[in-house]
C-alpha cells in the first residue's frame, strides 16, 4: 500500500471519529479531530498536487478553528 493510501484512510477515520465526537457533543475533542483530519487530508492533496483537495481543506481548517475561537 502506498505512503498516500496509510495517510488518507488515517485522516478518513480521523474525520468520523470527529463527527462522531460532534454527535455525542463532546468537544473541544471533536475539533481536535476534525484539525488532525484536516492537516491530514491537506497532506494528501501535497502528495497527490491536487490543488483542490489543498483548498478545500485551507477553507474548512479556517472555518474550524474560527468557529471555534468564535464560540
Amino acid at each position: 500500500m502506498a505512503k498516500v493510501d496509510v495517510v488518507k484512510w488515517i485522516a478518513t477515520v480521523i474525520q468520523l471519529i470527529g463527527y462522531g465526537l460532534t454527535g455525542l457533543n463532546i468537544v473541544p475533542w471533536n475539533i481536535l479531530a476534525f484539525v488532525v483530519g484536516i492537516i491530514l487530508w491537506f497532506a494528501v492533496g501535497v502528495m497527490w498536487k491536487d490543488r483542490a483537495i489543498m483548498v478545500v481543506h485551507v477553507g474548512a481548517f479556517i472555518a474550524i478553528v474560527g468557529g471555534y475561537l468564535n464560540s
